[in-house]
């Protein structure tokens, strides 16, 4: 039974300080269980929601969203990126060239009336998503040689998609904080280099935000560019699947896994069809496949270039006319016609197969392939890359992807440099993002347990929640919290009175807020109680806290209890060092 139940929290105003802090000034009064993450969120004061898709950041989430932050500009400096700031509104002209103004994701917006003498025209733009258009524009104008490159860039901002239906919070809504950052590079080559640095980079991050995670090969979609790698939490609330190999381990999402049946998969009773033509609108392709499986269209791409995808949309009425030929009304024409017919492995000569629509063509114009996988992957299937390994499915929450782009925006841009040989050339470029208020959402929810948040030490809003017992005095309360305070470590401290609000109380909504440590002053001071909060995700032998005990255990009266809760017990003196060892392994 979940024991995060309803608990009254009342308001209370208290004058801030440099080491005490006022958690519970937008709390919710009363918080209910089995809530979803994001209503938690909410109800403990670190974000409000004024409406469907739009987020409010409190001081509690804020201190987490500036937390996130560091970890990723550190790294991104570390790297050579220069930070820089582009502006959220970007004109219709570079996204038509592009090719992305009709993305529907865009909001869209005219400024000007067009009412008057000095506004004859309404210029439209969009609230942006991302900043390829705007970043690749500004160098293009620039005077950038060969000397120059390479030049990789950044930002953290605020981006827009319009979300028809947000949901999520957080996770998928119609603002969202982005860090967002774009190379430039002289080669392919060095473009490749630049691309598996941050790659490298990415992986620094997330170890630092010590979650674990998965990067997963992955599809381009609207961005472009012909390679990228998504960075991914593994939940099962998470609505990307990825598919990992028990033998190669390669990790990709399900635009990229291919994958066959094994001996014990039985063949389909039932199948589907999808039909679609090719550029020339000259072969119709015929994709047979188990009717309780997800069709892959893009899977066919990789075995027919000419496939025209945007035919899969059209109904067979409309691919018959386009196939047939419009002006075209004998049916006859069509034993000109190639037919390609795509059976998917898990189909064989037991499998129940759609009639076929078509009366009138040549047999020997027809071709069959039917080795090509063409349905989304499942746990348990044959891994299409090594194809020795078994597939493990997971649903993950995507939280960063990184891109390949070559020249996908520098040519429509005309984007070039001087070379050495003084002469003009494209771009190559990447871009990166990570989703920074998408990896606070994620995260909560990754690591939440029945008793609230549970917060990693890196990006905690504070290290530690101070809690006064029964028969605890102000004067050891204000001597732990300056200890801590010498020692930067961040305290939060509830100064609600236990006549108020009782102790057991204080625990609760202490370990809602999900602090790694909670620091109880009581009648046993000089020793300082600390009960873990936090999760280890590395293996016991490792722990940072384990030799330090080793050595000094017995000289700074430091114990320890594993009854259902990890509690350490340990001198005043010596509960600085004590603490930080253990936020080491949160």
């Amino acid at each position: 039974m979940s024991l995060l139940r309803r608990s009254k929290v009342p308001k209370w105003n208290i004058r801030f300080n440099s080491n005490i802090a006022n958690q519970h000034v937008f709390t919710s009064k009363t918080i209910g269980k089995d809530i979803s993450t994001h209503q938690l969120l909410q109800d403990l004061g670190y974000i409000n929601q004024p409406s469907t898709g739009l987020i409010h950041w409190l001081p509690l989430g804020l201190k987490v969203l500036h937390k996130v932050e560091g970890i990723i500009r550190k790294r991104m400096d570390e790297v050579g990126g220069e930070e820089f700031s582009l502006s959220s509104l970007s004109g219709k002209e570079l996204w038509e060239k592009t090719g992305r103004w009709n993305n529907t994701e865009l909001f869209k917006l005219k400024i000007g009336s067009g009412n008057d003498d000095f506004d004859k025209t309404r210029e439209n733009f969009c609230l942006t998503p991302t900043h390829e258009e705007e970043i690749t524009n500004i160098l293009k104008n620039s005077q950038i040689n060969y000397k120059n490159l390479p030049i990789l860039t950044y930002q953290i901002s605020r981006k827009y998609r319009y979300e028809k239906r947000p949901r999520g919070g957080l996770l998928r809504g119609r603002e969202f904080l982005m860090k967002d950052a774009y190379s430039f590079d002289k080669s392919a080559e060095e473009a490749m280099e630049m691309y598996e640095n941050l790659n490298n980079t990415y992986l620094k991050i997330f170890k630092d935000l010590k979650i674990p995670f998965l990067s997963a090969n992955a599809d381009s979609g609207d961005i472009g560019g012909s390679l990228s790698k998504e960075w991914h939490y593994i939940h099962e609330s998470g609505e990307d699947v990825l598919h990992k190999c028990s033998e190669c381990e390669r990790v990709s999402n399900s635009e990229l896994t291919i994958s066959y049946p094994n001996e014990d998969t039985p063949p389909a009773k039932e199948a589907d069809v999808r039909y679609m033509l090719n550029e020339n609108k000259d072969t119709l392709i015929c994709a047979y496949f188990p009717k309780d499986r997800k069709f892959m269209p893009n899977f066919i791409k990789d075995e027919i270039d000419d496939l025209d995808l945007s035919t899969l949309n059209l109904s067979f009425e409309e691919i018959y006319k386009q196939f047939k030929g419009e002006e075209e009304e004998d049916e006859d024409i069509l034993v000109l016609k190639k037919f390609i017919r795509i059976m998917d492995p898990r189909i064989n000569h037991q499998t129940n197969l759609p009639d076929f629509p078509i009366s009138k063509f040549q047999k020997n114009n027809f071709s069959t392939l039917t080795d090509l996988s063409i349905v989304e992957s499942k746990t348990g299937e044959i891994c299409g890359d090594c194809e020795s390994g078994f597939l493990e499915s997971m649903n993950a929450i995507e939280v960063g992807h990184t891109f390949y782009l070559g020249t996908r925006y520098s040519n429509p841009l005309n984007a070039k440099f001087t070379n050495q040989d003084n002469k003009q050339q494209l771009f190559e470029m990447g871009c990166y993002g990570i989703g920074i208020s998408r990896i606070v959402a994620a995260i909560a929810t990754v690591t939440r347990d029945s008793e609230g948040l549970i917060w990693p030490s890196s990006i905690s809003p504070y290290d530690v929640s101070l809690i006064e017992a029964p028969k605890s005095t102000r004067e050891n309360i204000d001597e732990v919290v300056s200890i801590l305070k010498n020692d930067d470590i961040s305290i939060s401290f509830d100064k609600r009175s236990l006549n108020k609000v009782g102790f057991g109380s204080k625990m609760i909504n202490s370990r809602m807020l999900g602090f790694p440590l909670i620091i109880i002053i009581g009648s046993k001071f000089p020793i300082v109680e600390i009960e873990i909060r936090g999760k280890r995700w590395n293996n016991a032998e490792d722990y940072e806290y384990k030799s330090l005990f080793d050595q000094y255990a017995s000289n700074w009266g430091w114990e320890i209890q594993n009854d259902k809760v990890e509690k350490h017990f340990v001198h005043k003196d010596h509960v600085s060092k004590v603490i930080k060892s253990l936020l080491k392994d949160l």
